[in-house]
């Protein structure tokens, strides 16, 4: 008799299942096969090593807590149907799917598209492959389908995406502060109303979740040595376009060099959908590590003098600040780069600066609602003991090369 699910191990939840048949089948397909390659939090393995984990560690994570959902749900007495049910598993297994080497990083530099209009776009290709079969998962995913309570669980302050990536994320890298009840907030979760509600006696659990989410935010992916490889991975990529458009492209593999080469657009994703949807589904972190690994001996002085920080982790100092940095410090940076000895020519273009926000909680549509016992469904922010402030946090920093450490 053959068996209805395949059984995985994983470190995060023990083992868990994928049912055979369109769930399975999507898993098997090359797309998703990438994620694979590509780096759930890019380079935050400079700073916790342990952090090598990809998106496709994420993506069955977030369908396993998505099935646990649904499981919880169904026994609360809330109507899913088998074709919702496995829809809604569809969404949240490709949610993912549209992402770029080093997941966030190049998201605006290779391309100029975002990761999840590109997933809708490998959805609808897929679903021209399978004859139909994600119709609905397409909708769910949009947030058109007419319980919006399953949009919710796929994107949403409470969604199974967010869940997995804190606990996920927490497990490789050691950051004990991101681990979150996952289990708890999901058997909380009810519907009224079509709408994904939390029940009263969960709320301190979803605080410690918004808690914890914060911390992971500038304890992980916004630590300062983070930020300082990603911006100069961003400068590799920019460099390297910058010398393709003056006719002095760098050697690069296959797939990388036809996005240095070219500017594309979400607007020609959607116009040229298939062949370029190919071209980016061959691009992995793979390519940009060869690509870096060569190009540290490149004969541009910029560019082999980024290539080799980042492949030895001689990486630019970032200095945050709660206020935005002043232009006069600006141009003393600027002014000691240009003028010191040991870096390449044009040194000022490694000059960096900008800001970094990251919110708790957020009063907006997607506010999360709580069933109360005595005043029926309100919105959290409006409850007595909410302990999380609805603000959004913002630093500035700045970025440079630590050879002018002393002179600005």
């Amino acid at each position: 008799m053959k068996k209805k699910q395949k059984i995985l191990n994983d470190p995060v939840y023990g083992f868990i299942s994928i049912p055979y048949g369109i769930l399975f089948d999507l898993v098997e397909h090359p797309y998703f096969q990438r994620l694979r390659s590509i780096k759930q939090v890019s380079l935050t393995h400079y700073v916790y090593p342990g952090a090598l984990h990809t998106r496709f560690h994420h993506a069955l994570g977030a369908l396993h807590l998505m099935r646990q959902a649904i499981s919880s749900l169904r026994a609360k007495g809330v109507t899913i149907g088998e074709e919702e049910a496995e829809a809604v598993c569809i969404a949240i297994l490709l949610h993912d799917v549209g992402h770029g080497p080093f997941s966030h990083t190049l998201e605006h530099t290779l391309i100029e598209a975002h990761h999840e209009d590109l997933s809708l776009l490998f959805m609808e290709r897929l679903n021209d492959e399978f004859r139909g079969q994600l119709d609905m998962a397409i909708e769910i995913f949009r947030g058109t389908y007419p319980k919006p309570f399953l949009h919710q669980l796929v994107s949403g302050q409470l969604d199974m995406d967010r869940m997995d990536y804190l606990n996920r994320d927490s497990y490789f890298t050691g950051v004990s502060e991101g681990v979150i009840g996952y289990d708890r907030i999901i058997k909380m979760l009810n519907v009224v109303d079509d709408k994904l509600v939390v029940e009263e006696k969960g709320i301190y659990s979803v605080e410690r979740f918004l808690t914890s989410r914060r911390i992971m935010y500038w304890q992980v992916y916004l630590h300062k040595t983070v930020v300082a490889a990603e911006q100069m991975l961003i400068l590799v990529l920019q460099r390297a376009r910058a010398l393709a458009e003056m006719g002095q492209a760098p050697w690069a593999p296959p797939a990388l060099d036809f996005f240095i080469q070219r500017r594309i657009r979400g607007a020609d994703f959607r116009e040229n959908r298939n062949d370029l949807l190919d071209c980016f589904a061959a691009l992995d972190d793979s390519d940009i590590t060869a690509a870096v690994k060569a190009w540290q001996k490149h004969p541009d002085g910029l560019l082999s003098y980024l290539s080799y920080g980042l492949l030895t982790r001689k990486l630019f100092r970032l200095e945050f600040s709660n206020e935005r940095i002043p232009l006069d410090y600006l141009e003393r940076i600027r002014t000691a780069l240009r003028d010191h000895p040991r870096l390449p020519k044009s040194a000022e273009k490694l000059l960096i600066f900008g800001k970094e926000s990251n919110a708790a909680y957020t009063l907006d549509s997607k506010e999360i609602q709580v069933l109360t016992k005595r005043n029926g469904v309100v919105p959290m922010s409006q409850l007595s003991d909410f302990a999380i402030e609805p603000r959004t946090f913002t630093k500035y920093f700045v970025c440079y090369p630590k050879e002018i450490d002393g002179e600005v």
